[in-house]
């Protein structure tokens, strides 16, 4: 038996006073109230940040990680923003494999009944130079980045034709439009930034629309900036001062709430093409 979903407390409140004028902490309507959305990598960082902003829009979400006890606490999160356990499932699985990729997908199918949404958000890219990279980093820069989202959104796709269509946004980096990180890493990213151009072209005529997201640094706790920031507080501090002219690094959230925003339909003319959250960081027209 699927779960109805239904809207959250916000939403739900914000009904109960006509014409008053939503707070900041309220949710704006962005017509996404029942959709289901999918998140890899989503039980901290950028993917649970995506997971908030549409759940706080009415989704039910599927969250997914690989560690039970991370994402049991972010299960929580989100369903005190959606109003409910019921709105979210979580499922724990290695999405670098095809199994995990398998029981994420139908675990969201069998609790909520189709996918509307997919954010493929997991990734990794280890490394130096061409002559200290080896094969099996290169494999596992695609096997943790690349193919994940290329399996999740074949899976995803058919269930989102039978509803009539849905989104696809795949978070990159603006590492993977001009040089910067490591080789690996900048590679896989370029990767997904020309996958999400392809399913674009491909599912255009289902009404699948499909983008890439590409943050700039980000500052989030236990995320690799942050670790920076603490074993070398000066130099990250002139790293920002030198490299991003808004003078701080971005938040998870306002990450989170772009992809919130082109999952919805106010997005609905944008497809194929990946947004830069970055504060002027990068130097790419």
């Amino acid at each position: 038996m699927h779960v109805r979903c239904r809207p959250t407390i916000a939403q739900a409140s914000a009904r109960q006073v006509p014409g008053e004028r939503l707070r900041y902490d309220r949710a704006v309507d962005l017509g996404l109230k029942s959709k289901i959305a999918v998140i890899t990598g989503s039980s901290r960082g950028l993917g649970l940040a995506a997971a908030k902003s549409l759940a706080a829009e009415g989704c039910c979400v599927c969250l997914s990680g690989r560690t039970a006890s991370t994402l049991q606490e972010a299960e929580r999160d989100v369903a005190a923003i959606a109003g409910g356990a019921s709105q979210v499932a979580a499922i724990t699985a290695d999405v670098s494999t095809p199994e995990g990729v398998q029981a994420l997908i139908d675990g969201a199918v069998a609790k909520f009944g189709g996918v509307d949404i997919l954010v493929n958000n997991v990734g990794l890219g280890r490394g130096a130079g061409l002559l200290d990279t080896s094969d099996e980093d290169w494999h596992e820069a695609i096997d943790q980045t690349l193919l994940p989202a290329v399996r999740a959104s074949r899976l995803a796709v058919p269930h989102m034709q039978k509803r009539g269509g849905g989104s696809i946004i795949i978070v990159a980096s603006i590492f993977g439009r001009e040089a910067g990180g490591r080789m690996t890493y900048n590679v896989v990213k370029a990767a997904e930034i020309s996958l999400a151009k392809s399913l674009a072209q491909q599912l255009g005529p289902s009404n699948i629309r499909v983008n890439s997201v590409s943050p700039g640094s980000i500052l989030f706790e236990g995320g690799s900036w942050w670790k920076r920031q603490q074993a070398d507080p000066a130099g990250i501090a002139e790293f920002v001062k030198r490299e991003i002219p808004s003078g701080r690094f971005g938040t998870a959230k306002e990450v989170g709430d772009v992809v919130c925003f082109l999952a919805s339909p106010r997005a609905s003319w944008i497809s194929g093409t990946s947004i830069v959250v970055d504060g002027c960081q990068s130097r790419a027209f």
